[in-house]
């Protein structure tokens, strides 16, 4: 499983405040657009869990707003008296309005909605956003907020990663598209997994992916604990690197049906470049009656029984290639006799090795299809 400390000390602090890039929206958007042009157009957008003075999807989504043919822009942000970190700075274009409200400003999620040409340039863009405070602090789960989800088409945000399930079944309940980021090990959770499983969200284009190196990067406030290998200051700004993130979505794409390229069983055993598999032969698990695949590239294109393969694997997952059977920690429902205590834990596959068992981290079980 991808290790990930600092989004473990994100959830552990409730630290969700990670401002995604521009670029890093742009690139995956357009998978979207490449796949169907007009995957946006008419379509009203919401930006929940956002900071739209702040925010590149607000800004990214306004500055294409004609491009891409939107109908409606919405855009809501989150008190800061509600949320964990107290940084906060009012920008300009809520200080300089008649509008302005210092109590309000903090306690008061806000709204930026953008649809029409307000201010007569011609063309609809960031200049024509429209701002008020709302109601109550801007949580997801209000009422206020709910009304907006109804209202829209199309939810993309980077929601807070402590509440990640929570959201997802915010939109699930609304039967919404959606384009959010997380982490590849949110598909574990008993409350992710069917939605994969089921076809109902799938990764985007880059999850779990570097890109020149370098895992996908986030701002973070100003008072974000400097810890670990992956945070640095640039300009000026606090940034922080986090493995396995990526997009979740339910829009399609073309890189989703793009089947694996895969050799025989006995060309793997033959050629693989994996030790693990080079001149062995594939194994079953002790307690599940399926053969364990300890990478993608490796998966035996005729082999038509059950088959684990890592977690990792819902990065090349195609739709038409593959079934999805379930995953171990839920298919696991025994463990071997005379189990060392050392090897005690959740549910899991076993492998028989000749010291022992090797229990294994999270598999996903396929099968071919035909």
């Amino acid at each position: 499983m991808a290790k990930n400390d600092n989004l473990r000390q994100a959830k552990a602090a409730k630290k969700d405040e990670f401002y995604t890039q521009y670029a890093d929206i742009q690139m995956e958007v357009n998978a979207y657009l490449e796949y169907n042009p007009d995957v946006f157009r008419g379509k009203t957008i919401l930006l929940p869990c956002d900071d739209p003075e702040w925010s590149n999807f607000t800004r990214f989504f306004a500055e294409n707003f004609e491009l891409f043919g939107l109908k409606k822009l919405i855009s809501t942000s989150f008190a800061v008296e509600s949320k964990n970190t107290k940084w906060y700075e009012p920008t300009l274009f809520e200080t300089d309005t008649p509008k302005f409200d210092k109590k309000k400003t903090r306690t008061h999620g806000k709204i930026f909605v953008l649809e029409r040409d307000v201010n007569h340039s011609g063309r609809i863009d960031l200049d024509d956003l429209q701002w008020e405070y709302l109601e109550g602090d801007g949580d997801f789960r209000s009422k206020e907020v709910k009304a907006l989800r109804d209202e829209a088409d199309i939810i993309i945000t980077n929601p807070p990663f402590s509440l990640f399930r929570e959201f997802v079944a915010w939109i699930m309940e609304a039967n919404k598209q959606f384009l959010i980021l997380g982490n590849i090990n949110n598909i574990c959770y008993k409350e992710i997994f069917p939605l994969i499983k089921d076809n109902k969200m799938w990764p985007g284009k880059r999850l779990n992916q570097r890109v020149n190196g370098d895992n996908m990067t986030f701002q973070v406030p100003d008072d974000y604990p400097m810890t670990g290998t992956e945070l640095y200051i640039d300009g000026g700004k606090k940034f922080i690197s986090v493995a396995g993130t990526g997009w979740f979505t339910n829009l399609e794409h073309g890189r989703r049906h793009q089947p694996i390229q895969l050799m025989t069983m006995a060309d793997n055993i033959k050629y693989s470049k994996h030790k693990e598999i080079k001149g062995k032969e594939y194994v079953k698990y002790v307690n599940y009656d399926a053969v364990e695949v300890p990478f993608t590239d490796a998966i035996p294109s005729d082999y038509n029984g059950l088959m684990g393969v890592p977690v990792t694997f819902i990065n090349k997952y195609c739709p038409e290639q593959f079934e999805i059977i379930g995953i171990s920690l839920t298919l696991a429902t025994t463990k071997p006799a005379n189990l060392p205590k050392s090897q005690q834990g959740g549910p899991a596959f076993y492998l028989q090795k000749e010291d022992g068992y090797q229990r294994l981290y999270p598999r996903i079980v396929i099968r071919k299809k035909s």
